[in-house]
């Protein structure tokens, strides 16, 4: 048999096999780095997207937890308006004549005297007026105490302000009050004084036309429990 003829590098170069598979290695290259390109791409892009997410779902508790106080907001806003108007009607003297009837009533029943009673006014707000009244109660120690209690227990609602021991002679006390009630605006009359701080001493403040305690006091009714 005869040996066939070797092939150069040429004839190699010139055939089309020789071709395709230069030009099938080349594009086997590329699709390898393409590959290895989207696949550094879609891990970068995914890492970022989970951090962004992670932000953003730190975002949405932060603001969940900001806006937690306001839910229910308007009811409980409807609730205390509710509770607010209870106490009014429960608590503020309906007009100014009964704080002195019950303050007599109150005097009554403790068994002291008042020496002195004096109303001034503080200033006036938007839901309710400070009345300030300076009075003098004298009597034994229990009968003041019981005055007082029953100022700080009674439902009218009165704030002792401040207290001072006017005197005390053959077991006999004489005190200084200071007490605050509140009455609606449209319920304060006209012509109190403006309240002062501290007690008075009779001299800055007349006297307002409210009773006194040398004016009839009520009589005593019903039971003391307030």
């Amino acid at each position: 048999m005869s040996e066939r003829p070797a092939v150069t590098l040429g004839e190699r170069l010139k055939s089309p096999l020789t071709w395709h598979v230069v030009v099938f290695a080349i594009l086997l290259v590329l699709a390898i780095g393409l590959a290895t390109r989207l696949t550094f791409d879609w891990i970068a892009t995914n890492g970022h997207s989970t951090d962004e997410l992670a932000g953003k779902q730190v975002e949405l508790r932060a603001m969940d937890l900001q806006t937690a106080p306001l839910r229910g907001l308007d009811q409980r806003v409807a609730k205390s308006r509710q509770q607010m108007e209870a106490f009014y009607s429960k608590r503020i003297p309906p007009n100014y004549s009964s704080i002195s009837s019950r303050i007599g009533e109150l005097e009554v029943k403790s068994g002291g005297r008042l020496s002195r009673l004096i109303y001034s006014q503080g200033q006036q707000g938007s839901d309710l007026t400070e009345i300030s009244l300076d009075a003098g109660i004298s009597g034994s120690y229990p009968d003041v105490m019981h005055f007082i209690n029953s100022l700080e227990r009674d439902q009218t609602f009165f704030v002792i302000r401040a207290m001072q021991l006017a005197g005390q002679q053959g077991g006999q006390v004489n005190l200084r009050l200071r007490v605050s009630t509140w009455l609606r605006p449209a319920d304060v009359p006209s012509g109190l004084p403006s309240t002062t701080p501290g007690l008075s001493n009779g001299d800055g403040a007349e006297p307002s036309s409210a009773p006194t305690s040398n004016a009839p006091a009520p009589a005593a009714s019903g039971k003391e429990g307030e």
